[in-house]
């Protein structure tokens, strides 16, 4: 080896050693004679030492940011007065007596040393030199974060009882919700492979198989809009379980994301609370709820069942509470209003409390102590009850919308509801929670055929099978997402296991025999030799990185990631290729559409 010791492990117990470290250069000081470097290695940073007579003193003089360097010398205590509190090796300094420079370096392009502005550094740039930005203290600790994370799931689904089995890569396309990457086949002329969105079907041939438990670390790649939570390619944990209900399929994940947490965060997690969708969305607004703080939505739509304010009359009426924001600025509530018209919703009426109910203390000009320009069209009893229903005190504000949709009068209030409420911090405090009980279908599409919400392997609750055909958007599905922090971490459902019913929900779909046996033919068809009842989930390993790193983007835990237009400005990805190459796939290119 070429080092005794990494420089950001010594401490105070190695004072006496000798020791060789090696790295790169933060900092070079010379004062009068006497040279200080900080040497920068994986582990953090340490102070040497030049003396006038050590061996390598006039190529110190030279050294520049970056270079990189092997330092032999002597472990000891800095001087009184000189101790560095920030710095995890601040309490020594090595006295070096040899310095060998192994390569020079060329000025980078920005600062590594996040102290000097590499924080402030344009994206763009920092992923052009990704090598360069990922020596910088934050990056590494991301990255070793992810490991550590990493490698404690995988301890723990092999404690459960999994195995890890390796799915292709190159696959068929089977469209399941975004566009496939597809791959074209040079052996097998104008046919095309496709990268996985999901192992979900090969997993599902596992169980058939007999494995009984399977997992793997999975990469998974989706032809779609980039996000500050989405990549092209992405990490997940993805699992399988067979004679098994939802109920064991969570408590496994949850065993997993919790041993995770704890080797990176040092906490232990109680068991995650479970709620359903429609709790969440009449609660929250919100399929993935952020459960740190309160300000849930209240449906006060009895309270203004007879009221003749023709806003609220005949139409879902929601309302928040925001604590402590009576004062807001009028330009404060126009734009708050102006967001909810973003959002959909025809307007946004505001109140603010200002006093007591009734008697000495309430406002002049106020109805119920409710102060707002719509107050002289509601009645002080309703008023009064709308107040006591969102359970406002003196200084709050409250926010209403109506709506004669009322899933769109949650998802507005529910929008507004983290605008005003949600903490600064993605990862602090940790909240998770289960959403359970989705509906199988989302939507009806412009074709008049239901949107699957989750896949269209997914299991519906088993009394809701009679209207599936008859009331699609009211069929149950057997599907459970796991949510922290408000941000969809994974998700998962039990499986259609019976070929009738996995026909009959493609059908609905409007996906016939023929060309679901040419999609999915190969499930279907292992379907007939005995298919167990089973179960699985996924969960992004990227976005749980992300939450306990305390960063708002998957860039900042991903090695080398692409930018919001898909783009790798370090390899120039995508890039053209040359005609020979695409003359032996058999493709040729047309102009671009001008």
């Amino acid at each position: 080896m070429m080092r005794t010791h990494y420089a950001g492990a010594l401490r105070a117990e190695q004072i006496g050693q000798t020791v060789t470290v090696c790295g790169w250069v933060a900092h070079r000081r010379d004062h009068g004679g006497v040279v200080f470097i900080d040497l920068r290695d994986v582990e953090g940073m340490v102070q040497i030492v030049l003396d006038p007579s050590a061996d390598g003193l006039e190529a110190a003089k030279r050294l520049r940011p970056e270079w990189v360097l092997r330092v032999t010398g002597a472990v000891r205590a800095r001087p009184d007065g000189t101790v560095n509190l920030d710095l995890i090796t601040g309490e020594v300094e090595i006295g070096a007596v040899v310095l060998e420079i192994l390569a020079e370096a060329e000025p980078p392009p920005f600062p590594i040393d996040e102290r000097e502005g590499a924080a402030n550094v344009d994206d763009n740039l920092r992923l052009k030199y990704r090598y360069l930005d990922l020596r910088r203290p934050r990056m590494a600790r991301n990255l070793r974060l992810r490991h550590q994370m990493v490698s404690a799931i995988r301890r723990t689904m092999d404690d459960q009882g999994f195995t890890e089995v390796e799915t292709p890569t190159l696959t068929r396309s089977t469209p399941e919700g975004a566009r496939d990457f597809l791959v074209p086949s040079r052996l097998q002329p104008h046919l095309f492979y496709a990268l996985p969105q999901s192992p979900q079907l090969f997993k599902q041939l596992l169980m058939v198989a007999g494995l009984d438990r399977y997992y793997q670390v999975a990469r998974c790649w989706r032809d779609e809009d980039l996000r500050a939570d989405r990549q092209l390619d992405f990490t997940q944990l993805d699992l399988e379980m067979s004679f098994v209900d939802q109920d064991d399929v969570m408590t496994a994940v949850e065993l997993a994301v919790r041993a995770g947490i704890s080797a990176v965060r040092g906490v232990e997690l109680s068991e995650f609370p479970r709620i359903t969708w429609d709790e969440a969305m009449s609660r929250f607004g919100s399929d993935k709820p952020d459960m740190r703080f309160g300000m849930e939505l209240h449906d006060v739509s009895g309270v203004f069942a007879a009221t003749g304010f023709n806003a609220f009359k005949d139409k879902a009426v929601l309302a928040i509470g925001v604590p402590g924001r009576g004062d807001a600025s009028r330009s404060q509530l126009d734009g708050w209003t102006d967001r909810a018209k973003a959002l959909g919703a025809a307007g946004l009426v505001w109140m603010r409390v200002r006093g007591p109910v009734s008697g000495d203390g309430a406002p002049e000009g106020s109805v119920a102590g409710l102060e707002s320009p719509v107050a002289k069209f509601c009645s002080a009893d309703e008023l009064a009850a709308l107040r006591g229903a969102v359970g406002v005190a003196e200084g709050d504000l409250v926010l209403v919308i109506a709506d004669a949709d009322r899933r769109k009068a949650q998802q507005v209030l529910g929008h507004l509801r983290l605008d005003l409420g949600k903490p600064e911090r993605i990862d602090e405090p940790l909240a998770l929670l289960w959403v359970t009980d989705f509906p199988l279908f989302e939507a009806i599409g412009a074709d008049g055929r239901p949107v699957p919400a989750h896949h269209p392997f997914t299991q519906a609750h088993e009394a809701d099978w009679d209207i599936l055909e008859a009331d699609p958007l009211a069929v149950r599905s057997q599907a459970y997402d796991l949510v922290i922090n408000g941000i969809e971490l994974g998700s998962g459902s039990v499986r259609i296991h019976q070929r009738e019913r996995q026909q009959r929900v493609l059908s609905l779909l409007g996906i016939g025999p023929e060309l679901a046996q040419d999609r999915f033919g190969f499930l279907l068809d292992a379907f007939r030799y005995g298919a167990p009842p089973h179960a699985g989930f996924a969960f992004g390993i990227d976005r749980l990185a992300m939450v306990l790193a305390g960063e708002t983007s998957l860039r900042e835990v991903i090695a080398f990631p692409k930018t919001q237009s898909g783009g790798d400005p370090l390899t120039e990805a995508p890039a053209a290729v040359d005609a020979e190459q695409l003359a032996a796939l058999s493709i040729a290119l047309r102009p671009l559409k001008k």
